[in-house]
């Protein structure tokens, strides 16, 4: 960075620092706070506006221009409040849920009275919610949009605001382009809630409760299929449950044990607590998250144990092997496993049945869809792309959505929801264990058998952190040394195709024939080999890091895991350059 450019950005913190000390709307305590700051918290907080990005806000809690507080929030409902007015469907309302982060409830609170202030009727859950309910009560009452006030697996300081459509997924990328050119337009210190009682009284606060729970069940329970109960009280699951201080509590729970499911909770994990206290980060992903249900797992011999995230939209789990140990599954061997799941209950398979994942997740679970005979779909990474297809399956005719999922723990079936959804994975995985049992058979021979018959597939996922302000242009600089091809093809001369996704643009070697590829643009390289092995990196969404996928395929494990070892040096490599 040149020395004037990083002035301006010093000038510009200032200049939004003083303009918050200079505001009539702060209270005493909110003032004293920023008075309190040095020149480089300052700069921390201010050096930059909360961007509005592809899915909403997330950031940390905290007062100043790039933090979560209640008035970027009111600002950037405001901005969906101006978009909703100028597309005519602001009399259509807006859903609201919540998850247990601090301030969540508060800020929540605030978007309603925001949206009841410009005449719009707010619908908000009287207490903490699933993220994939609030997707499904958009689609109920026919809104136009939803907010969760969210920052799903992060770490405890965070806090976050989702934006959804009337659709009930994710927003698009041109519908968050078009969010934050409204909010660009906005003074955050000039948005005005209207008073509770005013609202409630009006009508505009309308309040949501157990009974939209309860039609959400009704379709995850039709969705999942009988109680096992109604066969064989003996094929039941032992289930040991977490949502890790979250909101999945309530609905996992109930939806497991309707199915015939004793579920054992790990009690010191089950009240909500934005602090998080027994883990580190409240993310499923990680075993350590889950250590708590293994240690009850193998108390009471427990057949499965499942973790769901703050927001309730991500799922881990642990299973219990021949040995009675407990291994964790990935994200990718979840999604593989659903796969089959699902195509081999359904039966008769036809074309027309999609199974849409990511371009970083496994391409185990494509190969089980394919040998089927349902046809594969890749997206970007992030799950509103999963969403846009099932809309344009909806509207073209041609495909029916069968099952979505990414490597990131996130998978859903059926289309009542448009979201990752852990409450239906949680009844998935436990049906089709339960299934498995009766058969004498678990979830990790299962998975045994779908390696033997498609190969072993090998991935990590590698994660570079870059905080603070020089941490993107790092990033960006790093990602670049991959789009190099010719010191690729020298290091790698068993490349196969190379995928850059900047310029859409896919290229086959060792012949250098070119084609567009059908997806939206993206800060990601994928780069193939000839025996099926891939990386890709890009830098995160929603956290300060460069994020490398690795999949290695061969016949046997070894194989696989030295194949796996081969990629990450010569990622180390590139990396270094």
């Amino acid at each position: 960075m040149g020395y004037s450019e990083e002035s301006k950005e010093i000038n510009d913190a200032f200049k939004r620092y003083q303009n918050w000390l200079g505001s009539q709307t702060l209270n005493q305590t909110q003032l004293e706070e920023l008075r309190q700051m040095d020149e480089e918290e300052i700069l921390e907080r201010f050096a930059q506006e909360l961007s509005f990005g592809t899915g909403g806000l997330r950031g940390i809690l905290g007062l100043g221009s790039g933090r979560i507080n209640v008035f970027t929030v009111r600002k950037a409902t405001q901005g969906l409040v101006n978009h909703l007015k100028l597309a005519c469907i602001e009399d259509m309302g807006v859903a609201i849920a919540y998850d247990s982060r601090h301030q969540s409830e508060e800020l929540a609170l605030e978007v309603a009275l925001v949206l009841a202030a410009n005449g719009i009727r707010a619908y908000l859950f009287t207490s903490l919610r699933p993220t994939p309910e609030l997707s499904f009560a958009v689609r109920e009452l026919e809104c136009a949009a939803g907010i969760v006030i969210t920052a799903s697996h992060n770490p405890k300081e965070y806090n976050g605001y989702k934006v959804y459509g009337a659709d009930g997924s994710q927003i698009t990328l041109e519908r968050a382009e078009a969010i934050k050119c409204e909010m660009l337009q906005v003074d955050l210190f000039e948005v005005t809630p209207i008073a509770r009682e005013s609202a409630e009284e009006t009508g505009l606060l309308i309040y949501l409760d157990e009974d939209l729970d309860e039609r959400y069940l009704e379709e995850v329970i039709r969705l999942s299929g009988e109680s096992v109960l109604k066969g064989s009280a003996e094929v039941g699951l032992k289930v040991v449950y977490t949502p890790l201080h979250g909101s999945g509590l309530k609905l996992v729970s109930a939806a497991l044990e309707r199915l015939g499911h004793e579920v054992e909770l790990v009690e010191s994990q089950s009240e909500p607590d934005g602090d998080f206290p027994t883990v580190d980060i409240p993310n499923p992903e990680n075993e350590s998250a889950l250590m708590e249900g293994i240690k009850l797992a193998k108390e009471i011999h427990a057949d499965l144990v499942l973790g769901t995230d703050p927001d309730c939209d991500r799922l881990g789990a642990a299973v219990r092997t021949e040995e009675g140990a407990y291994r964790l599954l990935s994200g990718n061997q979840i999604g593989a496993l659903l796969v089959w799941y699902l195509l081999d209950r359904k039966g008769e398979v036809h074309r027309r049945d999609a199974v849409v994942k990511t371009i970083v997740t496994s391409e185990l679970g494509a190969e089980i869809a394919r040998s089927y005979g349902a046809t594969v779909f890749d997206t970007l990474t992030g799950f509103k792309f999963i969403g846009e297809k099932i809309q344009e399956f909806e509207e073209q005719g041609d495909f029916d959505f069968l099952f979505g999922y990414e490597e990131s723990y996130g998978y859903l079936a059926g289309t009542f929801v448009r979201d990752k959804d852990a409450v239906i994975a949680s009844t998935l995985i436990c049906q089709l264990a339960a299934g498995l049992k009766s058969e004498g058979k678990h979830l990790w021979q299962k998975l045994a058998e779908l390696y033997r018959e498609y190969g072993y597939y090998a991935e990590v996922l590698l994660s570079f952190s870059y905080p603070g302000l020089a941490g993107q242009k790092t990033m960006s600089r790093k990602v670049s040394h991959f789009r190099e091809l010719e010191t690729l093809v020298k290091l790698c001369p068993d490349l196969a195709i190379f995928e850059d996704y900047s310029t859409g643009c896919r290229t086959y070697l060792p012949v250098r024939q070119m084609e567009e590829m059908d997806l939206p643009r993206a800060d990601v390289v994928k780069v193939r080999f000839l025996d099926g092995s891939w990386f890709a990196i890009r830098p995160s969404g929603t956290e300060p890091k460069l994020k490398v996928y690795l999949s290695a395929v061969a016949d046997a494990e070894v194989a696989a895991m030295d194949r796996l070892d081969e990629m990450k040096k010569l990622v180390e490599t590139v990396l270094q350059t």
